[in-house]
């Protein structure tokens, strides 16, 4: 079982001819209303690649909470752990006619102490794996002091100090980053290593149609690469490598395998508008790997 412990959003999404810049004034072409947030997004991926999921973030006592959490449910998540005592934020996500976008969020009300009751309830049911993203970090760190019994995945991205990454290293079996936000605060690709070396983290270094770059705690380095795809909309791609990626651990792939089939699906992903819609299935990514080895 995976613990997704991160953000609920509901999603605008603004259709724009081109990202603006300060002071510029565009048009939309469109606004569309839907399910998203990090943690939310990733626990989906990894329900529809046949993960058992819980979700444990916080949203409102309010309709629009109730139908995102039966959104997620119907995606095979156990939202039984959701707290809904706090309120589901809204993010603002500009997104342009190639699939780019830019995203405003709001912070959520996951604190501190809700992080450490949801890695107390994680030891207490066995589980395997726990998801957190960047933004509770550094703080979050004291919830695991003394050591946990399943796994830790971060997806860094929120960490937005050397401080909050460090300390997410700390605790993360698995880490995974973009590559532009790992060379502001983590440096190249000598940086990079050393710091999964001495942390004892698989670090995951992932860089859009790029690729990916795996950094192991012995010193080895796997590259890998992108699907190759038309991206109608590239938002919730990130968190659909996150969450399959941990899905594929939590069957017990080696991360070189695990990092191949997220890379297939994060692809995936973006070839459908919304940060869910595109979300596919385990079938649906084997189909991909399977042909690209009959043609090699």
């Amino acid at each position: 079982m995976i613990v997704f412990c991160g953000y609920a959003n509901s999603d605008l999404t603004v259709g724009v001819p081109a990202l603006p810049g300060a002071g510029d004034r565009v048009q939309a072409t469109r606004m569309d209303r839907g399910d998203g947030g990090m943690g939310a997004n990733a626990a989906a991926a990894a329900a529809r690649v046949g993960a058992a999921v819980r979700f444990a973030g916080v949203v409102g006592d309010d309709p629009l909470s109730a139908a995102f959490l039966d959104a997620l449910a119907r995606d095979g998540v156990d939202v039984s752990w959701t707290a809904r005592t706090g309120a589901l934020t809204t993010s603002v996500i500009l997104l342009t006619p190639d699939g780019e976008r830019s995203i405003i969020s709001q912070d959520d009300d996951l604190g501190t102490a809700r992080v450490s009751e949801v890695v107390r309830s994680a030891a207490r049911a066995g589980a395997g794996l726990l998801y957190l993203d960047g933004y509770r970090f550094p703080d979050a760190a004291a919830a695991f002091d003394g050591g946990v019994p399943f796994r830790v995945l971060v997806d860094l991205d929120g960490a937005d100090t050397a401080e909050a990454v460090r300390a997410a290293l700390k605790v993360a079996d698995h880490a995974v980053v973009g590559r532009a936000q790992a060379a502001a605060l983590l440096g190249g690709d000598a940086e990079l290593a050393g710091a999964a070396a001495s942390y004892g983290t698989h670090l995951l270094v992932t860089d859009g149609p790029r690729g990916w770059t795996l950094l192991t705690p012995s010193g080895a380095r796997r590259d890998g690469q992108a699907l190759s795809v038309t991206t109608v909309d590239a938002t919730g791609a990130g968190d659909c490598f996150a969450g399959t990626y941990a899905a594929e651990l939590d069957r017990g792939a080696d991360p070189v395998a695990a990092a191949r089939f997220a890379a297939v699906a994060a692809g995936l992903s973006c070839t459908r508008p919304g940060a869910r819609d595109g979300l596919p299935s385990r079938a649906a990514v084997e189909d991909v790997l399977t042909r690209a080895e009959g043609s090699a």
